[in-house]
């Protein structure tokens, strides 16, 4: 018997990492060393505190049945009093919090519970290419907002036409910014916060790298601009501040109906997470928080390693603002092809801008998330094939 796939998984977009992933186990299989600067998956351990609590969690037989559907309050607390003591946000546990199998799941949620065949969502472009999946399961429609160097990969609302505007029901935001690596300021959230309030767009901000500043900046949460939560929501990873990639935790703030929403939807998709990964996620949240700094630390030295190799080497590249450098390919040309020869060439994985959007045509996104040793072979290497030229 032949089996029909249902067609809203066959348009689905396909991840190009898995393919390059594919290209580099193969290499490394072959003998080659390999310099992977294309994923961005934190390669330190889980500080120990918070490993510790899991430990002590899963001896626990009360952590050992079904959880509540929604999740601990003690969690959704924790959550309340991070936002509170770093962005000066309060929340309502109960109503404003959302507890998620990581941010992922809930930036694909979100769409879903939003948005109805034929509504316009507002994408960034470039943008993390795990928003588009949502759109596409809600059969609604991307409308482009081109991130551009000349605005400082910020969207410009005025250059949309009003009929977008009137259709669309949802936009994506990012800042700390994956791919680009920029920043956005407080004075932008207002903006967007009256853009949304006059078109009835719910915003979806993605805050993952939010707790990552460099150069002493605190990264600014779209919550802080006043009337947000009647607006929209974001989107926290604790992925990347406590290197629980692998824990898979997150949360959504804010609008309360659209945390309802989301709550309704995960009761069919996942119910709760696992109580123990809970626990320890409170400790994460709400215990010493000197692994962040020091992790940021860490980050930024790596970024000062890297930015400064590639300038020596002929790079015009503006200093990254989150775990990612975002590298302008050598004459403009093709990021794909370019990506391709620099994996075969010199054994450096990065990520074509392409696959995150027509504007990212034209650059690479490099990840930061490797040893400084890594980094230097991987700037050495450049160097040596004398790959950016003109």
């Amino acid at each position: 018997m032949r089996i029909e796939i249902a067609r809203r998984l066959l348009e689905l977009p396909r991840s190009s990492f898995a393919t390059t992933i594919g290209r580099i186990d193969q290499l490394v299989a072959a003998g080659e060393d390999v310099v992977n600067l294309c994923q961005g998956n934190p390669d330190l351990p889980t500080p120990p505190h918070i490993v510790e609590s899991l430990r002590g969690a899963a001896l626990d037989p009360a952590n050992h049945r079904y959880p509540a559907f929604s999740g601990l309050l003690d969690l959704k607390e924790a959550v309340a009093h991070w936002y509170a003591a770093h962005h000066g946000v309060e929340l309502e546990p109960g109503s404003e919090v959302a507890i998620l199998f990581g941010a992922k799941a809930g930036l694909v949620e979100i769409s879903q519970c939003l948005l109805n065949p034929g509504d316009v969502c507002l994408m960034p472009d470039p943008a993390f290419p795990d928003y588009w999946a949502g759109v596409v399961l809600a059969k609604a429609h991307m409308h482009p907002l081109p991130l551009l160097r000349s605005n400082g990969y910020l969207p410009d609302y005025s250059a949309l036409d009003r009929d977008v505007c009137e259709r669309a029901r949802l936009m994506f935001l990012n800042y700390p910014n994956n791919p680009v690596s920029a920043m956005a300021p407080l004075e932008f959230y207002r903006d967007t916060v009256r853009f949304a309030a006059e078109h009835g767009v719910v915003v979806a901000s993605d805050f993952a790298y939010g707790a990552l500043g460099f150069d002493g900046e605190v990264p600014v949460s779209f919550l802080e601009a006043d009337g947000a939560k009647e607006v929209g929501v974001e989107f926290i990873s604790l992925s990347k501040m406590f290197n629980m990639a692998g824990w898979r935790v997150g949360a959504v703030v804010g609008n309360p109906e659209v945390i309802a929403a989301i709550n309704l939807l995960q009761e069919h998709y996942f119910v709760s997470l696992p109580p123990f990964i809970q626990r320890a996620a409170i400790t994460a949240l709400t215990g010493p928080q000197d692994c962040v700094r020091e992790l940021t630390a860490t980050y930024e030295r790596r970024r000062d390693l890297f930015v400064d190799g590639v300038r020596r080497a002929g790079w015009d590249i503006d200093v990254p603002r989150s775990i990612f450098a975002w590298l302008p390919v050598p004459g403009g040309g093709d990021s794909v092809a370019f990506a391709e020869e620099l994996l075969e060439r010199s054994k450096v994985a990065v990520a074509p801008g392409r696959w995150f959007g027509a504007h990212g045509e034209g650059f690479v996104r490099v990840s930061l998330l490797a040893p400084e040793e890594r980094l230097r072979e991987a700037v050495a290497r450049l160097t040596d094939a004398r790959v950016p030229q003109g």
